[in-house]
Parts: C-alpha cells; structure tokens; sequence
C-alpha cells in the first residue's frame, strides 16, 4: 500500500530529530521541522486511503481536519484532541521563519507527537492493514 509506505519512510525519516540537540542552527531546524510536517501530511493521507477501503465513503473528500475526526470515529485513533493539536502544529510550519515557533514545533514533535505517530502506525499494522 504506497501511502502506508510512504507514511513509514516519512516516521523513519522523523526519528531523526532525536539525534540534535539545542541549540539548533537554522539549517537544522528549518530541516526538522520540514521532517514533521511531511511525516504528519503523510500520515493523514494514509488515514483517508485506509477509511475509504474500510467503507468510509465520506473520507475520499475530506480535509486533512473531517479525516482526523473521521478516524476518530472509527476508532482508528484515540486522541482526537491531540491529533488536531498535531495539525494546527503543522499549520503553523508556514511561521517557521520565526525561531520561538519553530522550536515549539521541534519540542511538541519531541514531547508529544512523534509518539502520537508511532503510536498510529502500531494501530494501523495491528487493526487497519
């Protein structure tokens, strides 16, 4: 299934951001945060794909939000609070520019969503594929 690969290449990819340390260079954490935002758009994109083979009809149009909340319904996810956390993280890599966001997002990948992720893929083998 390519976009179950493609969300695994992205996490394997992610692991990654536990090797650096702050501080980062702009390099570094214009890099890491590109990392998450991929790893994070992989992995709803692999969602919708899994909820419409399961029957989800409604999810072949849905945005990356209504996917989510879809997956929670179906229990594809249990934490739908974090998981639209996670997604308004991505949406802010627009502002990454701006150091404090970007370390933010560095740090809630770290602290929270890198698990969430794993956490997704851990389900998906077990339930979905």
């Amino acid at each position: 299934m390519k976009k179950y690969d493609n969300f695994c290449a992205a996490l394997k990819n992610l692991e990654d951001i536990f090797l650096y340390k702050e501080p980062y260079d702009n390099v570094t954490i214009t890099g890491l945060v590109g990392l998450y935002e991929i790893c994070l758009e992989q992995a709803w994109k692999m969602m919708k794909e899994l909820l419409e083979e399961h029957g989800f009809e409604s999810a072949a149009t849905g945005s990356p939000k209504f996917i989510i909340k879809t997956a929670y319904q179906a229990s594809m996810i249990t934490e739908e609070e974090l998981w639209l956390n996670a997604l308004r993280t991505r949406n802010n890599v627009a502002h990454s520019y701006n150091r404090e966001i970007a370390l933010d997002i560095v740090r809630q990948v770290k602290g929270r969503y890198y698990e969430m992720l794993c956490t997704l893929k851990q389900d998906i083998e077990r339930e979905w594929l």
